[in-house]
């Protein structure tokens, strides 16, 4: 199965789904991402690309795509809808994860309702959730227990970034690593991640 995530910028995959990614990877389903924008207004774009590639080959993703927006101008506009359904075409794949929609971030926001959009012919679509997600009311999880440290190498991997949660003495690490505690609980396991499906087709 080929399984595509959507991201705003680097490391917003990796915290939103970086634990289910790579257990698809793990059981040789070809994982592939793509980011609209290199982050810049975050840090050096191409340092941030650099991390991204480190990040990607810990999951075990097949190839990274870049939509070559810029960082904070990601537009809700036609053009970035027929994009991310070129990407769909040219991949194929039967499970997409995107940002959820209610997000503080304009780039989060509009990413994911264009992909909305783009992905309505695609059998399982799925939200994840970012630290900048509000009202996040999620209805299935994934245990990550067995894949917590590769998520967080993933994260650690963006090492311009582990320390910009803008919540003081907070690291991005310690902040998934909550989150998943958090989720966890809420799934009944120690670790978990989070989503709201639009559409998940369960086949036996």
């Amino acid at each position: 199965m080929n399984v595509l995530a959507i991201g705003a910028h680097p490391d917003d995959i990796e915290y939103g789904c970086g634990g289910m990614l790579t257990k698809y990877a793990q059981r040789g389903h070809d994982v592939f991402l793509w980011i609209a924008s290199d982050g810049a207004l975050g840090g050096d774009g191409e340092i941030r690309r650099q991390e991204q590639g480190e990040s990607a080959r810990i999951m075990g993703v097949r190839e990274v795509f870049w939509g070559e927006y810029l960082d904070t101008e990601i537009p809700l506009t036609r053009e970035l809808i027929v994009r991310i359904e070129s990407v769909i075409r040219r991949i194929e794949p039967r499970m997409i994860f995107v940002h959820y929609p209610d997000d503080t971030h304009q780039d989060h926001r509009n990413l994911a309702q264009g992909t909305q959009s783009a992905t309505r012919y695609v059998p399982n679509f799925l939200f994840y959730e970012g630290p900048t997600t509000q009202n996040f009311t999620p209805n299935c999880y994934t245990d990550i227990e067995g894949v917590l440290d590769e998520k967080l190498a993933c994260l650690k991997a963006h090492r311009s970034q582990v320390a910009k949660t803008n919540i003081e003495d907070l690291s991005i690490l310690e902040l998934a690593k909550s989150s998943a505690n958090f989720r966890g609980i809420q799934a009944r396991v120690k670790y978990a991640e989070a989503f709201q499906s639009i559409r998940l087709l369960i086949n036996l």
